[in-house]
């Protein structure tokens, strides 16, 4: 009763467009929505027909009395076949505690990406523009440029290699 009760609380027009679902798999589910609401009022039909066989009016119908007495036997010695879903329910509840555990190691994955995102974006929002950058920030921001520069002047090279290449000789003469 408890699954009718959260099947009537759905609202699955809702969960059609805030999950951005397409065509074809909004018809299946409601072609599967169809399908369940038809198994249900069959089942509910076949529950409400009696369950209990008269006997003593086939006696009274057919001639052959040997035919009632077999299948009053047969109905009798009928045991309900049980299974034991012991074995399927633990490895139902093994797997979804390990897709629970899985859900859980993504989201805190994330959150912690969420974080590390969200300070990168105050540290663009905090930053200078690009105008305002002097050489010396830019060599304390990273060390190496001044290091890379100092040793160019020390050798003698006034030129960055491959910049001719990509950006043309802008000199005069």
């Amino acid at each position: 009763m408890a699954s009718k009760a959260a099947v009537a609380a759905v609202d699955f027009t809702r969960i059609y467009s805030t999950l951005g679902l397409g065509k074809d798999t909004i018809a299946a589910l409601q072609a599967f929505r169809k399908r369940h609401g038809d198994a249900q009022r069959i089942q509910s039909q076949y529950a409400s027909q009696p369950t209990t066989v008269d006997l003593a009016h086939y006696r009274s119908i057919l001639k052959n009395k040997a035919i009632v007495d077999e299948a009053e036997k047969v109905l009798k010695d009928f045991k309900v076949v049980t299974y034991d879903v012991a074995a399927h329910i633990k490895a139902i509840e093994t797997f979804e505690a390990k897709a629970v555990g899985k859900a859980q190691a993504t989201a805190a994955q994330i959150d912690v990406e969420l974080k590390e995102l969200q300070a990168t974006l105050a540290n663009i929002e905090e930053a200078r523009p690009f105008e305002d950058l002097t050489v010396e920030d830019v060599g304390t921001a990273h060390p190496r440029i001044l290091e890379a520069v100092e040793t160019m002047v020390k050798k003698g090279k006034w030129t960055v290699p491959g910049y001719k290449e990509k950006f043309g000789d802008l000199s005069l003469m």
